[in-house]
């Protein structure tokens, strides 16, 4: 695609040099400066990138949805596709054509227009450049061709039907500012052609790598501007620090809680806490064999574990409904297949015979037939690394039990406790043995389904394109058959096949589905719409809305983030008449990030 549009970066580079000059930071000091209401929002996990393209992590995902708008995006209410910049859209009779009517009278930060250019120039720009597909390259693989015929009309054709057309996780940006971008890899675009320009209900304004994003309120916004003035995600070490900063009120929301820390914080003046039903599956990546796209291996993965004799042991020498119980304090359900048990429509469970049992004497059994027996000491030749996050309070107590029901089928396994960057730059470089890891998902699974192909694989060491290295003919199979399928119901059942061939041939082996456990200053902050309504998470939505929608103390409800009394109920119940106008099954979209989003 030819890139002809001027260079427009001197807006963000002015932002920039004002978040460069600014001094040490410092989160309480932080916390108290600026007008109007700030929200405040603790991190636990550090932030990847900012840059749309690249963005992978759970955290940089949730700040990405703040500033620029999608097509469609889940309903507040049910999930559901509604409208974003998109107002409609229609499939032609062989499902072949999709048209999207793209909204009028968007204008981005600079006041340039939104426009179905912007649209087709993202969509062009991750099918054109390699680099630019880390994030979102499995939306547009099948993707013919992305055209804009006029600025309030978008067209993709496909080479065969595709299911999730309306749900495309894919933030829209602006072409005049990043068709100025060469390399899309450059450290700068985390935040020269990101901070200031946007088109979302926030902005953002500054950028300091772990350590803070500040967010402004888009004053145009179109579905109106929000009650918070300012939003600010602050990094923490952990979640220790994150809840000291809330009970001494320099942040206002913080999640990814332990049982522990929830239970403390019940019934505390001030606070209220969240107990969520979960999007996310929390895995432990058992290296397959770590390639590139053209099947060269890459990584130093034991070789062992190429077998898959020897992954089925690894999995049955655990009893993950131990960590549910004395990690997780009961705040989880037992894993399955890689979409949680939130989205029962496309949720697979193993039947007891199918799963991967807790069950030594089978780990030990198939470990002497893969031709690693024992020796005078009770231990094999094998010797893995298990790698986690240093930050993380899962990682610090999995990894005792998981070392522990190792050694005792004779496999040494040594702990490898990291920063969240080391471990994702190990596993995307296929530099791991064993990782705890995790995805979150999103009610359509055609993205989490599409990272495990071997169309995922990475073009060289270092993408976070695939999730676990993965490649099976089997599992493509069902994976282009169940991408095309519009029948939901058979969709649903091939998508459950696809989780049970992942499942038997364990590149990962799930370990549970979380509940989010999160907590608030209600003193300060009456509400959150929560994704889906009364059960869903207030951080790391599938959306904006608990942000945007946020209701300051001393407020009514209605009319939060510029809605009026009802709308976020109707934004669900709109969609469905949407849906219909499409001739499309409800209830499809992705997104991958716990870690990886």
């Amino acid at each position: 695609m030819a890139i002809s549009s001027p260079r427009r970066w001197r807006p963000a580079a002015a932002a920039l040099a004002a978040v460069l000059a600014v001094g040490p930071f410092a989160p309480q000091a932080q916390a108290q400066t600026g007008g109007g209401r700030v929200l405040r929002v603790a991190l636990v996990q550090e932030v990847d990138h900012l840059n749309p393209f690249l963005a992978s992590f759970a955290s940089s995902t949730m700040i990405g949805r703040m500033a620029w708008e999608f097509l469609t995006l889940p309903s507040a209410e049910d999930n559901t596709p509604s409208p974003g910049l998109a107002t409609s859209w229609k499939a032609s009779d062989d499902k072949l054509t999709w048209t999207y009517t793209i909204r009028q009278g968007m204008k981005w930060s600079d006041g340039q227009p939104v426009t179905a250019k912007d649209a087709a120039y993202t969509f062009n720009r991750i099918m054109s450049d390699p680099k630019a597909q880390e994030a979102n390259g499995t939306y547009v693989e099948n993707f013919a061709s992305v055209t804009a015929p006029d600025d309030a009309t978008l067209v993709i054709r496909t080479k065969a039907p595709q299911a999730s057309m309306n749900a495309l996780d894919v933030p829209i940006v602006p072409e005049h500012v990043w068709s100025s971008v060469g390399d899309m890899n450059d450290p700068k675009t985390d935040t020269v052609p990101v901070v200031g320009v946007g088109d979302g209900p926030f902005l953002i304004s500054e950028y300091r790598p772990n350590e803070l994003v500040r967010l402004k309120a888009n004053p145009d916004y179109w579905r109106g501007r929000s009650k918070v003035d300012e939003l600010q995600f602050i990094s923490y070490k952990n979640a220790d620090a994150a809840v000291n900063a809330l009970k001494n009120n320099e942040v206002d929301v913080v999640n990814r809680l332990t049982a522990t820390q929830f239970n403390a914080l019940q019934g505390q003046s001030g606070i209220t806490t969240n107990k969520a039903n979960g999007r996310r599956y929390r895995d432990l990546l058992i290296n397959p064999g770590a390639q590139n796209a053209a099947h060269q291996p890459i990584g130093d993965g034991n070789p062992a574990l190429k077998d898959v004799r020897v992954r089925q042991a690894i999995a049955r020498a655990l009893d993950p409904q131990v960590l549910i119980d004395k990690v997780m304090g009961g705040n989880a359900q037992l894993g399955g297949g890689i979409v949680p048990a939130s989205f029962p429509a496309y949720h697979w469970d193993p039947s007891d015979g199918e799963r991967l049992k807790y069950d030594p004497a089978a780990a030990n059994a198939a470990l002497d037939a893969a031709g690693y027996p024992k020796g005078p000491d009770g231990m094999r030749p094998l010797t893995l690394r298990l790698l986690g996050k240093a930050s993380e309070d899962f990682s610090q107590r999995a990894s005792d039990y998981v070392v522990s029901w190792l050694g005792a089928v004779g496999i040494k396994a040594t702990k490898q406790l990291v920063s969240d960057n080391e471990v994702s730059d190990r596993t995307d470089n296929g530099n791991y043995d064993l990782a705890f890891s995790g995805w979150g998902t999103s009610p359509d699974p055609d993205y989490v389904l599409g990272k495990q192909t071997c169309s995922a694989l990475p073009a060289t060491a270092g993408s976070s394109s695939s999730s676990a290295f993965f490649c099976d003919p089997q599992f493509d199979s069902l994976y282009q058959q169940e991408s095309t399928e519009l029948d939901q119901a058979k969709r649903a059942e091939l998508v459950k096949q696809a989780q049970a061939r992942y499942y038997s041939q364990v590149p990962s082996f799930v370990l549970e589905y979380d509940n989010p456990l999160e907590a608030y200053r209600s003193d300060r902050w009456v509400s959150f719409p929560k994704q889906p309504a009364n059960t869903g998470t207030i951080m790391e939505q599938s959306g904006y809305w608990s942000y945007y929608g946020a209701v300051p103390a001393g407020e009514s409800s209605a009319g939060g983030g510029g809605l009026s009394a009802g709308a976020w109920v109707g934004i669900g119940a709109g969609a469905v008449i949407v849906l219909a106008l499409a001739g499309t099954a409800v209830a499809r979209r992705k997104k991958s990030a716990d870690d990886q989003e």
